[in-house]
C-alpha cells in the first residue's frame, strides 16, 4: 500500500538525518496521499540507522493506524492538524535542530534579517504560543497543532509564503508540497535561524530587512505568487483585480508585481 509515497518519505527522513537535524530520534517526516486520505509517517522511537521504507507508519486522517508495525511518531496528531488545516501542504519535518530549536526555547520569532531568509520565508518566521497545562495534559500534540494553526489564522499568515514556524519551548516544523519540500524548508529555517543568531549577537539591535528588500527577493524567488504563476502558464492575463488582490495578500504595491509581469509588446514587431 502506497508504495511510491512510503519511499518517498522515507528518503525526507533519511536527508533529515544526511543534513544533520536530527540526533538519535528527534525527527520525523510525513508524507499525505489527500486521494486516499492517508498519511506515511516515521515511527515512533525507531533510529534512524534501522529505519526502513517496509517500518513506516500508515493513518488515516483520524490517525487510526492503516498499515504497520509499529506505534506512528509521537507528533503525528500535529501532522494530522495541520495537513486538515492546510490543504496546501504535502509533507512535514520535524526536528529538534539545533539553531531553530534554540530560537523556540526563547519563545521568539526568528527576524527576518536579510535577503537570504527572504527568498524562502514572505518575512519573520512565526513562534507558536506557549500550551497551557491543561493543553498539556489533555492532548500535547494536538494542541501543538491548533497552536500552530490558531497563529497563522490570527496573523493571516499564508502557509504557502510561510511553509515553517517554530513552536515555543519546543522546535520547528516546516511543510513542503511533499515530504522532500518539507525536509528542503527544515534545512534552509536551520541556516536562517543560525544566520539571525549571527546577525543579532554581531549587533544586538540589527533592523529587520525593509519590507521592499524583503518583497523583491520573495516576489523574485518565488514567481510573485502561486497564482500569478498559473496565470502566466495557462496563458492568462494579469488583470487589476488579481493584482488587488496580491497586494492584499503579499502587503505589497502593484510596482512591485507588474515588475515581474511580461510585457506583451516584447518581442513583437
Amino acid at each position: 500500500m502506497l508504495e511510491d509515497l512510503k519511499r518517498q518519505v522515507y528518503s525526507a527522513n533519511m536527508e533529515l538525518q544526511a543534513r544533520g537535524l536530527v540526533t538519535y530520534t528527534w525527527g520525523n517526516v510525513s508524507g499525505v496521499d489527500r486521494g486516499r486520505g492517508l498519511i506515511v509517517i516515521k515511527p515512533s522511537g525507531v533510529d534512524y540507522g534501522d529505519l526502513t521504507p517496509d517500518n513506516l507508519v500508515t493513518v488515516d486522517l483520524d490517525g487510526c493506524i492503516v498499515e504497520g508495525s509499529f506505534n506512528p511518531s509521537s507528533d503525528t496528531r500535529t501532522h494530522l492538524a495541520l495537513y486538515k488545516a492546510f490543504p496546501e501542504i504535502g509533507g512535514i519535518a520535524h526536528s529538534h535542530s539545533t539553531y531553530a530549536t534554540s530560537w523556540a526555547q526563547a519563545c521568539e520569532a526568528i527576524p527576518c534579517y536579510g535577503t537570504t531568509h527572504a527568498d524562502y520565508f514572505y518575512g519573520a518566521v512565526p513562534c507558536a504560543r506557549r500550551l497551557t497545562p491543561e493543553e498539556t495534559e489533555a492532548d500535547y500534540e494536538g494542541y501543538t497543532g491548533r497552536s500552530i494553526i490558531e497563529k497563522f489564522e490570527s496573523n493571516s499568515i499564508d502557509p504557502r509564503s510561510m511553509p515553517g514556524v517554530i513552536c515555543s519551548n519546543h522546535g520547528p516544523f516546516t511543510w513542503g508540497k511533499d515530504a522532500a519540500g518539507a525536509v528542503y524548508h527544515a534545512v534552509v529555517l536551520e541556516e536562517t535561524a543560525k544566520m539571525a543568531l549571527l546577525t543579532r549577537q554581531i549587533h544586538i539591535g540589527a533592523d529587520e530587512a525593509p519590507r521592499h528588500i524583503i518583497n523583491k527577493h520573495y516576489l523574485r524567488k518565488n514567481g510573485i505568487h502561486a497564482a500569478v504563476v498559473d496565470k502566466l502558464i495557462k496563458g492568462g492575463t494579469i488583470d487589476t483585480t488579481t493584482i488587488a488582490n496580491l497586494c492584499a495578500l503579499l502587503d505589497c504595491q502593484p510596482g512591485d508585481i507588474m515588475e515581474f509581469v511580461p510585457d506583451e509588446s516584447e518581442g513583437k514587431e
